[in-house]
């Protein structure tokens, strides 16, 4: 029987055990460069015992930035505070993937080169707000459509990140298809209204995902390439009126990709997606969102899964593997330092020998 701590191969890498480390947002880099401080490094370095680390989704270009003091992949300067990173998380034996991605409409010009309107499939603004630091919360504009010359051109920042990732020391990316970023929004029905090659039909929503894909593995292998999905999920105003139909029909294509893993991490509350789009997917399987040990173990055991992303249980425990492992309790997550700078709420959560020591 499967359980958390068994080894995974996943590409060309192995994994010492099952336990993901989730993509989480925590908002420390510089606004300015999108640099991340030393003590990031510090931050990932602590839960290196996990058996992947996912870092947080790290904008593709400038263009791509959507929430404050979020890193970037796409400068020198970006490159090398990532470095430290994966130097860091390597010693001590971890294996650890960039996030990156593109958020499309919900960005605010106020973070965008020379205040630009965000970009997005067709000209529909979100509802909602988003969270500036100089401002506080500020409605979301109506965002521009691209041209299919500028859909290209992202396509293209997807796969230069990608290998900056490579260049910073990662040992692969994720792509974030999610969550009602850019990917999504081609996918969705509400957002995407295109009459183009990138609109209407479910192949032709698809197309911009498909490319970035494609882009991606051209640039590093697709042994070194996992993908988020978020089927159902409303998260960013997102509707997907087809969404059987639409993630069947991806996940077939999909498996023409020999890609390192599917991680499938859904906020729909309706529908377990697990159950129905595990039997299509031919390759490793990574299922997120809501698991605590006892569920995670649960699915592995029945096969639902090849391993489990845990989130904020991740952010709180540093040291999550040996406390599964030793059925301990766990640090309960401070929600009120989830996106603040500085280390308070980051670096801070004491491993277990920190707390026997306490």
């Amino acid at each position: 029987m499967v359980t958390l701590f068994d080894s995974l191969s996943i590409g060309n890498l192995e994994l010492k055990n099952r336990i993901i480390m989730a993509p989480l947002t925590r908002s420390r880099a510089n606004d300015a460069d999108g640099v991340q401080p030393d003590f990031v490094t510090e931050y990932y370095s602590q839960r290196a015992s996990g058996g992947l680390l996912i870092t947080e989704a790290t904008n593709v270009s400038p263009m791509a930035k959507g929430y404050v003091r979020t890193p970037g992949v796409y400068s020198p300067e970006q490159i090398a505070s990532w470095r430290k990173v994966t130097e860091a998380v390597h010693a001590k034996g971890g294996k650890i993937f960039m996030q990156i991605f593109h958020t499309g409409r919900v960005a605010l010009p106020d973070f965008l080169p020379d205040n630009q309107l965000p970009v997005a499939p067709s000209a529909v603004k979100s509802a909602g707000q988003n969270y500036t630091d100089t401002e506080g919360l500020k409605d979301f504009v109506v965002p521009r459509e691209l041209t299919v010359e500028e859909i290209k051109e992202t396509v293209k920042d997807f796969g230069r990140a990608a290998k900056n990732a490579i260049d910073a020391g990662f040992d692969g990316v994720e792509i974030h298809g999610a969550n009602g970023y850019l990917i999504q929004q081609f996918l969705s029905t509400n957002v995407n209204l295109r009459s183009d090659e990138y609109g209407g039909s479910i192949e032709n929503r698809a197309r911009f995902l498909f490319e970035v894909v494609e882009a991606v593995t051209t640039a590093i292998g697709a042994s070194r390439t996992g993908l988020r999905l978020s089927p159902g999920g409303e998260f960013g105003d997102i509707k997907e009126s087809d969404a059987e139909e639409l993630y069947a029909f991806v996940l077939e294509k999909l498996n023409e990709y020999p890609l390192a893993y599917l991680h499938i991490g859904t906020f729909d509350m309706n529908r377990d997606w697990h159950p129905v789009l595990r039997p299509v997917w031919k390759g490793v399987y990574f299922a997120g969102v809501g698991f605590d040990k006892e569920r995670g173990e649960s699915l592995l055991a029945a096969g639902g899964a090849d391993a489990i992303v845990y989130g904020k249980s991740f952010l709180a425990n540093p040291d999550l593997p040996d406390r599964f492992r030793a059925n301990a309790p766990l640090n309960l997550p401070d929600e009120s330092t989830f996106y603040t700078p500085g280390e308070k709420g980051y670096t801070d959560y004491p491993a277990l020998s920190q707390a026997a020591t306490a």
